[in-house]
């Protein structure tokens, strides 16, 4: 099934069911109002929105209405607990940018750190900025949302803790994110709200393009409507969301609603790139000419992803650089 949060005014949204094709949806107020409820309560709960979705992708749920993904916020508008991680080898570039390789320790162990998840935006929402000089830079990717996980979750039992699967955009700024690695800390002021999908899925829904905890497919993005990519998910990973979910849960356990992205997909294939930061890598490595320079205000970042059919998945996250007035 398919998932999306619409806005109602209050911080947590409505939960909606939508259509496979993304036409159609219709409220599950009579199921539940929030999509954390359902994760807590995933066992009752989501057989119920189950059949619901049936009943809409059979066109027989009898208030359906057009979906809008204009009116979406984020399908998980705030959660307990967003962690970042760089399960793609060649982005461990960017945790050590002065080494030409990341030091051997680092390829045992994921790299992760937490992020903000008091409010994450929804799909079309521009990305107010008071400093155009912060070196602004977007990171597509996607990401798991999980139910409960046992402290010492084995990656096999971490797996099936997996309820659904979205694309993300976790924007940076790169000029306070040096700052703040200088200091030797996480990063907090450089990065901006976390956007997300309007739509999140069941791994059902994906097939066999979800495999053994890896998502496979092309992830589309586009900077002012020219591509940047294809980047192919499921190339340059090292570690599959079991391990890295099983990581996280090693000393405590993992709550309903935790959010793990896998940072900016950076296949190593060097035909797209996911983030700024890669692409200007790519660039001064196989190039003379000067790397591209990061946003500036009415820059449109397009990231999305279809089936191998040309259906769609997630829905499109697109969303412009602004001056904050």
């Amino acid at each position: 099934m398919k998932l999306a949060t619409y806005q109602d005014g209050s911080r947590d949204g409505q939960l909606v069911v939508v259509s496979r094709d993304l036409r159609t949806a219709h409220f599950a107020s009579g199921i539940a109002t929030r999509l954390q409820q359902v994760l807590d309560d995933w066992g009752f709960l989501s057989p119920q929105l189950e059949d619901l979705s049936r009943q809409l992708n059979q066109g027989r749920a009898r208030h359906a209405f057009a979906f809008d993904p204009a009116q979406c916020l984020a399908p998980l508008p705030r959660c307990g607990q967003w962690v970042r991680t760089r399960a793609y080898r060649a982005q461990l570039a960017q945790v050590w940018p002065e080494r030409d390789t990341p030091p051997e320790q680092a390829l045992g162990l994921p790299w992760m750190e937490p992020g903000s998840s008091d409010g994450f935006t929804g799909p079309l929402a521009e990305l107010a900025v008071t400093a155009i000089d912060d070196e602004v830079d977007f990171g597509a990717q996607w990401a798991v949302i999980t139910g409960d996980l046992p402290r010492g979750a084995s990656p096999e039992q971490a797996l099936d803790g997996v309820r659904l699967l979205a694309l993300v955009n976790d924007w940076t700024l790169r000029g306070p994110e040096a700052e703040e690695r200088l200091l030797g800390g996480g990063r907090v002021l450089s990065c901006p709200a976390t956007a997300f999908s309007p739509v999140a899925l069941t791994p059902d829904e994906l097939g066999e393009d979800w495999r053994a905890g890896v998502l496979h497919g092309t992830l589309q993005v586009q900077l002012n409507g020219k591509a940047l990519g294809p980047c192919q998910t499921q190339e340059g990973l090292m570690w599959h969301m079991g391990q890295l979910l099983a990581h996280l849960a090693r000393h405590r356990p993992v709550r309903a609603g935790t959010v793990l992205g896998s940072g900016p997909v950076a296949d190593g294939l060097g035909r797209g790139a996911a983030c700024l930061a890669d692409l200007r890598l790519q660039v001064a490595a196989s190039s003379t000419i000067d790397p591209p320079g990061w946003l500036q205000y009415g820059d449109t970042v397009r990231v999305e992803m279809k089936a191998r059919d040309g259906s769609p998945l997630f829905g499109a996250i697109e969303q412009t650089v602004v001056e904050l007035s």
